[in-house]
């Protein structure tokens, strides 16, 4: 039988990922059977990804107004800024693929698959969160990350 494979653009709540809360959707009982692949803190990932370019930056300014002293609280108070990204991948849905059934484990297989080599295929994406979700109706995986661009010099 055939099956879909989805990716959405999710809001990114790294908190319902990491499960420091259960929605309704969710049945606890289940969530021994997620993984983890990783829950980095954001700011220690933007630390790590722009404090170098950051002090090359602020070292050019010539009016202290211009002067950004922590970029992750630089992008957080923007009207237009956006923290990170994410990604939501499902294979097939409710009625053809829950989780909890024999297809549903090989959905999981498959997950745990594409995200082996997802840092791999997309080098300029530092992901920092990303969890394999068995405990709703269907197998998903939330791959969350900031996008970055390194320059030669």
């Amino acid at each position: 039988m055939e099956r879909t494979i989805s990716v959405e653009v999710g809001k990114g709540s790294t908190n319902h990922n990491s499960r420091k809360f259960n929605a309704k959707n969710t049945d606890p009982e289940q969530t021994h059977l997620n993984t983890d692949f990783c829950n980095e803190k954001i700011k220690a990932v933007y630390h790590e990804l722009f404090d170098n370019e950051l002090a090359r930056y602020n070292k050019k300014q010539k009016r202290s107004d211009r002067v950004i002293p922590d970029y992750y609280e630089h992008i957080v108070n923007r009207k237009q800024g956006k923290q990170f990204h994410e990604i939501i991948i499902q294979i097939g849905n409710r009625e053809d693929t829950e989780a909890d059934t024999e297809i549903g484990g090989q959905a999981e297989e498959a997950l745990k698959e594409y995200y082996a080599g997802f840092q791999e295929r997309n080098p300029q994406l530092r992901v920092f969160s990303a969890h394999l979700h068995m405990d709703e109706s269907t197998s998903h995986l939330h791959i969350d990350f900031v996008p970055f661009m390194t320059s030669a010099r």
